[in-house]
């Protein structure tokens, strides 16, 4: 239906501002809060193309108000890149209306401009899977990434072979990293082969080289929690919105 990048007609943002009577501006905000349909239809993109024969309408209860930004929670599936190294398919491909987990109480209607302008705020490595969270807000952004050492983030490490003496306790304190002495963190036996890390300030590649200093090989890493947020039962490459009650 959508006429988007037809040369004929003319953008759906002038059609709607000649409609309401509005500012072009404030037409694009009607258009990309899903408020206006063309033939019956919505259409989120301000640029698509409309001929004079199609019908145009903006939907009763429709705001030119500026949307609120949203915060996403992303299961990433071990093998996506996202953010550190460059293997593997982007995760933000995971980000599509049908891998979407609708439910919850304050949590956003899907729009497209929701997967607009997102920072990756809490970066994995491509052999990790687990809990990602991407923001287009300013607040969760300088939370985790200006003030991310002060948030802890919990993991499930597998590994195999012998933990030397006394490796734990250097797990939760006594190791360095890249030449500087790793914070206190909580670390503990989940079962044979299975630990847990929670840890403020982790970097990349840091708990496959804490492990390796006290004999142990890292076979699979997964974060379950950041902050007070966790994963909770969100399926292996399926995201929610973050609601207007939960907070980091």
């Amino acid at each position: 239906m959508s006429n988007t990048g037809n040369a004929e007609g003319i953008r759906l943002a002038k059609r709607v501002a000649e409609l309401v009577q509005c500012s072009r501006a404030e037409a694009e905000r009607y258009i990309a809060g899903a408020g206006v349909t063309v033939d019956g239809v919505v259409v989120e993109d301000p640029a698509t193309r409309v001929l004079p024969s199609q019908s145009v309408a903006v939907l009763p209860g429709a705001s030119a108000e500026e949307a609120p930004p949203v915060t996403i929670l992303l299961h990433k599936p071990e093998g996506m890149n996202a953010g550190v190294g460059m293997r593997g398919a982007n995760a933000l491909e995971c980000l599509t209306p049908e891998t979407l987990v609708v439910g919850g109480h304050g949590q956003p209607r899907f729009l497209r401009r929701h997967l607009a302008r997102l920072t990756l705020c809490t970066p994995l490595e491509t052999d990790a899977s687990g809990l990602l969270v991407y923001s287009q807000d300013f607040r969760v952004v300088r939370k985790l990434l200006d003030d991310g050492e002060r948030v802890e983030h919990e993991y499930v490490v597998e590994v195999s072979g012998g933990i030397r003496e006394g490796g734990l306790a250097l797990l939760n304190h006594g190791l360095s990293f890249n030449g500087k002495p790793i914070n206190p963190m909580k670390v503990s036996w989940q079962s044979e082969g299975r630990l847990r890390f929670a840890a403020k300030g982790v970097r990349p590649g840091q708990l496959e080289h804490m492990c390796a200093a006290v004999g142990l090989t890292v076979t699979d890493i997964k974060r379950l929690r950041v902050g007070r947020m966790s994963m909770g039962g969100l399926p292996a490459g399926q995201w929610r919105y973050l609601t207007d009650y939960e907070r980091f």
